[in-house]
């Protein structure tokens, strides 16, 4: 008897799911997808192109250099990086003198604990400390950014689909709500605190726009610091936080494919003269 009930349920549980997509599936095709305010207004990332594209793809080394810039000056007062150590920027061509300059005059020290008394401090950062977070925790965090949490940046082009693009259209995106947004979805209007941006997933991003002028940052290499160029460097730079080894991998992939080419290759005449006798033996017979 339990299992004739055991079975009358699930039967009945299959009849309303199979009734629900029906009626879903109908209510689709006769009133079909709704509209909402950002399928509509929200756009894909725009183009950009990077020297560390493609298969082949290498870092410039230069515009790495400004784009740690840029993040030095600008983003790491809000977003950290946890995954990366003040030593990993000699990749970028940075000398270990100046690597333990950068880590010295860092603004924010790594948290320590005072050996006589016990209780937490903080230290100068040394090369191979990660770079510490800006806040002493979420909390902090989110209390001076409208309750908003700002993100660590190191894996953010791998996090978020369009990558560099993503990050680069962001940061060049923001603007004025557009009239049409408006007229069409009237209750849409950006909330206080936030600001509107079409490459945002919900369109409003509680960030404020952190390239404002061009100037902004003043690159030691003397290339102009427009905002679009700032936005291009940091792109790139965090391209590399997110894949450091990307040209190991590269090379480590080119090697491979030439081992393979030639090894099918000589596997390809091996064949050919194992069985060449056999197939001369059967074209004889």
């Amino acid at each position: 008897m339990a299992r004739l009930i055991a079975v009358l349920v699930g039967l009945g549980f299959c009849l309303v799911l199979l009734i629900s997509v029906i009626t879903g599936a109908a209510n689709l095709i006769r009133e079909g997808k709704p509209e909402t305010v950002e399928a509509v207004f929200h756009k894909h990332p725009k183009h950009l192109t990077l020297a560390s594209d493609g298969p082949l793809g290498k870092f410039n080394r230069r515009q790495l250099q400004r784009g740690f810039q840029v993040y030095k000056e600008v983003c790491s007062a809000c977003h950290s990086l946890k995954y990366v150590a003040f030593r990993n920027l000699t990749d970028l061509g940075y000398s270990d003198a100046e690597v333990k300059a950068i880590a010295d005059q860092w603004a924010v020290q790594t948290p320590s604990v005072n050996p006589e008394t016990g209780e937490p401090a903080t230290r100068k950062n040394v090369p191979s400390d990660r770079f510490p977070h800006p806040y002493p925790n979420d909390v902090a965090a989110r209390a001076a950014n409208n309750n908003a949490l700002p993100p660590d940046l190191s894996l953010m082009t791998k996090a978020r689909h369009g990558g560099a693009a993503y990050v680069y259209s962001i940061l060049t995106g923001y603007q004025d709500q557009p009239p049409a947004l408006l007229k069409k979805f009237p209750g849409a209007v950006t909330p206080t605190g936030l600001h509107y941006n079409p490459y945002f997933a919900n369109l409003n991003i509680a960030m404020p726009p952190p390239l404002v002028a061009e100037g902004q940052v003043t690159y030691a290499d003397g290339t102009k610091s427009t905002v679009n160029q700032m936005a291009k460097d940091i792109a790139a730079f965090l391209t590399w936080t997110a894949e450091p080894k990307m040209e190991s991998r590269h090379e480590t992939g080119l090697a491979v494919m030439v081992f393979l080419i030639f090894f099918t290759i000589l596997t390809y005449l091996a064949y050919q003269n194992v069985w060449a006798e056999k197939k001369r033996e059967k074209a004889a017979a």
